[in-house]
């Protein structure tokens, strides 16, 4: 039964044919067990009722934040601010790039000139029209000498931004970036109107205009009447409720508390799937789990350390006790098999206990215990998944301390502050993106402060390479030196789930992101 789950979820995804999927059935003798339904799509024909509240239950809920773009680091103040406010591009259902606040875009022949036009007549909720002054205010907010934006190495690249009339923006490179379009749908990277400095009042384009919000708790947002999106969104008013507990929030979607859910438990998960009145919705996209080490710290500067954690962890055992088969094996390196440059040709590390030994007395240490620290904060399952990698650890003669660390605060105090800690990331659509923001020289979110002058190199040369063949032999070198160099343990790829009541429909899950690219407010309508 769990092939043919695996093979249907394939199959929704549009991983496989219909016909594939018939012929590997019929080759377990599944056949007899099939329901029409099995052939659906994402997509869902039906006629939106409006008018109504639709209320989502998130993770990642924390008294620490506010709704300024620049200090957005977890889920719940990712989605409220995709309710408020919008890009200059985005990734729709599909999973393409597309405009959203900008009509077009175009470039010079080497990349480095990006000229972006954009849409007329689009209102900020306090009335004012959109113009390129708020686009180049908005974008320099990141890139100011003293700014801590989480995006600063994305935006560093830009030398200048300029405006060519009220409705175009020119933004001059320090080099070729073949994917900046993609940099531009950051959901950091959101527009505001010129001269903001009070974020918490919410004022974006967006869907959605603020309310009422307590900062960790709970945000209420009302439709916004004046939305550049026609017939767009369908809901009358959002509320988002923070609950990190994830049996709290699954006992909401249960007793009708809310109509949405993100990280639904996978070990409870074929129960969930059991209730009527409850649909589950999953996505392969480019989300992993890390466990980032500070690589300027002793002991984690000597890469024999690394390797010994790298092989000391039995990633098959994560992914089946853990992911409970929802998700993919890693390699130590940030890009997903759905990126269009993953490496496919590295070998795939394994649990080696031997070779964990070796690198481990390679390295000089003895008796010395690891600390790892830890909490449900970093990711579902993540308190248990050190657990049992301390076990793993325990058969090379490593020791992992697990300390686990209160989840409110986790990411302030916590990430990037202790020698090592668990992370999670959505992933990002680029490898340029993903190895721009996390692991170059001097990034903000450079949580191992991984630094290596081979790779850097070869992150500068890449992105303004055109030549697909040659961009993709520097991508894989860059893949193959994190795996072997880099400061991240990365065991699993896990794919997205949301738990959601059946009356809510969608076209399409986006796998970008969470809740449908953080889009699920906006895109989704329930059944009339």
């Amino acid at each position: 039964m769990r092939e043919f789950e695996h093979l249907e979820r394939l199959l929704r995804h549009g991983k496989i044919t219909r016909r594939t999927f018939l012929t590997k059935i019929s080759a377990l003798g599944l056949t007899a067990t099939l329901s029409p339904s099995i052939f659906g799509t994402f997509a869902q024909a039906s006629t939106p009722k409006r008018g109504v509240r639709i209320r989502i239950g998130s993770s990642g809920a924390h008294t620490v934040y506010n709704l300024d773009p620049t200090t957005i680091t977890d889920m719940m103040p990712a989605i409220m601010c995709h309710q408020l406010r919008n890009c200059l591009s985005e990734v729709d259902h599909d999973n393409n790039l597309v405009p959203e606040l900008a009509e077009s875009w175009g470039s010079t022949p080497d990349a480095r000139t990006w000229t972006f036009k954009l849409k007329k007549g689009i209102e900020f909720h306090n009335g004012k029209t959109m113009d390129a002054q708020d686009v180049i205010f908005s974008i320099n907010y990141h890139r100011g000498k003293d700014s801590k934006s989480p995006v600063k190495s994305l935006v560093d690249p830009i030398k200048e931004i300029k405006a060519n009339g009220k409705y175009t923006v020119v933004f001059t490179l320090a080099g070729g970036n073949a994917d900046f379009p993609y940099i531009m749908s950051d959901f950091h990277l959101k527009i505001v109107p010129d001269g903001t400095t009070d974020y918490s009042k919410g004022i974006g384009t967006g869907p959605f205009i603020l309310v009422d919000h307590e900062p960790g708790v709970r945000m209420l947002a009302k439709r916004n009447p004046n939305y550049f999106k026609e017939g767009l969104p369908y809901f009358n008013e959002v509320e988002t409720l923070g609950i990190n507990d994830v049996v709290a929030r699954t006992n909401a979607l249960r007793t009708g508390g809310i109509d949405i859910m993100n990280r639904p438990d996978r070990k409870t998960l074929h129960l969930l799937k059991n209730i009527s009145g409850i649909q589950i919705m999953e996505t392969f996209g480019t989300k992993h789990y890390t466990f980032p080490m500070l690589t300027d710290r002793n002991p984690y500067d000597n890469n024999n350390v690394r390797l010994a954690l790298k092989y000391a962890i039995d990633r098959e055992q994560i992914l089946k006790n853990i992911l409970h088969g929802y998700g993919t094996l890693g390699n130590d390196h940030p890009i997903g098999r759905a990126n269009r440059y993953h490496a496919d040709e590295l070998p795939q590390r394994e649990y080696d206990p031997e070779k964990a030994k070796f690198y481990f007395k390679k390295s000089g240490l003895t008796d010395h215990t690891f600390k790892l620290h830890t909490a449900n904060a970093a990711f579902e399952g993540a308190v248990d998944t050190a657990i049992l990698y301390s076990e793993h650890a325990s058969k090379a003669g490593i020791k992992i301390q697990v300390v686990r660390e209160p989840d409110d605060g986790f990411w302030s105090d916590v990430w990037m502050k202790k020698d090592w800690a668990q992370s999670f990331w959505f992933g990002r659509p680029t490898e340029d993106w993903m190895f721009t923001q996390v692991y170059s020289d001097g990034a903000s979110w450079n949580e191992s402060h991984f630094k290596h002058d081979r790779f850097n190199k070869l992150l500068i040369e890449a992105r303004s390479e055109l030549d697909h063949t040659k961009r993709r032999e520097m991508y894989v070198e860059m893949q193959r030196i994190v795996s072997d160099e880099g400061g991240s343990v990365i065991p699993v790829f896990p794919s997205d789930l949301l738990a959601a009541k059946t009356k809510l429909k969608f076209k399409r899950v986006a796998a970008n992101i969470e809740f449908d690219g953080l889009k699920a407010p906006e895109r989704m309508w329930f059944e009339s």
